[in-house]
């Protein structure tokens, strides 16, 4: 099995993609930046207050610091997965845009690669804008958060690969909300974006340090504290990658067999 590359016929698909974005991109801040600001500013500023007058935070963190690099992580997983779900399946089977483009020369690889590109754009200028928020919040401790937007790069990749190929299965949208309900929200409230999974019953702690959210929280909040050291995000990293990697995989197998069979 040969790893799908960027090719002239990916490099099109994904401006196809973001010339399309073009038409509703001012909606998609508030799903993608205004949203994780309301709650870095609801919880960060009220629940954060009542939290740092308390035992607080291991180390001394300030729950304000503590949750901004958890949402924007949660964020960019939030987008990943997004783009990755009704896009895909309406362009196979609703408008029909995937069957267009294969009447071209362009193959099923390059529409894989295009439409991840395409999420990787969406991840990477979200996470850039929530980074911008979270700096004007007072929220980073260390120059090194300026390497948080490739981890939540990464955060959102994570999710978006082995969705893309989750999404290229179905016959209707009813899977999304399964996807929502028991994956995303789940990992949104137990991953360590709120409180240290460490306050979690042991089987559940156990559970969390295998998402890759849990990862991305890590990442990004170690980077944004600049309490991370080399070993740690070398996991952290490597183990998102696997994720993306083994996504991406998936995802030419249910392109391959959804389009030309």
């Amino acid at each position: 099995m040969t790893v799908p590359v960027l090719t002239p016929g990916a490099l099109a698909f994904a401006g196809q993609r973001l010339t399309a974005y073009r038409h509703f991109w001012r909606s998609s801040l508030i799903s993608s930046v205004l949203e994780p600001a309301l709650f870095l500013a609801s919880m960060g500023l009220t629940l954060g207050i009542l939290v740092d007058r308390g035992p607080g935070l291991p180390g001394g963190v300030s729950y304000l610091s503590f949750l901004a690099p958890g949402l924007l992580a949660a964020a960019a997983m939030q987008t990943g997965s997004f783009e990755s779900t009704y896009p895909v399946l309406g362009a196979i089977k609703w408008d029909k845009t995937y069957d267009a483009v294969l009447a071209t020369p362009t193959r099923v690889p390059d529409l894989l690669v295009g439409q991840l590109l395409y999420v990787a754009f969406r991840v990477t200028t979200s996470a850039a804008l929530f980074l911008a928020v979270l700096v004007l919040f007072g929220a980073a401790d260390s120059w090194l958060v300026v390497l948080a937007v490739p981890a939540a790069l990464l955060t959102g990749m994570a999710f978006a690969a082995p969705i893309t190929a989750y999404a290229a299965t179905l016959d209707n949208d009813s899977g999304f909300a399964a996807v929502q309900r028991f994956l995303i929200i789940p990992m949104f409230l137990f991953s360590g974006t709120f409180f240290p999974v460490s306050q979690l019953p042991a089987v559940f702690e156990w559970i969390a340090y295998v998402t890759p959210l849990w990862h991305g929280v890590s990442l990004a909040r170690g980077l944004a504290l600049g309490t991370i050291d080399l070993g740690a995000g070398l996991l952290h990293v490597g183990y998102l990658a696997l994720w993306i990697a083994g996504g991406v995989l998936l995802a030419r197998w249910a392109y391959r067999r959804r389009l030309l069979t």
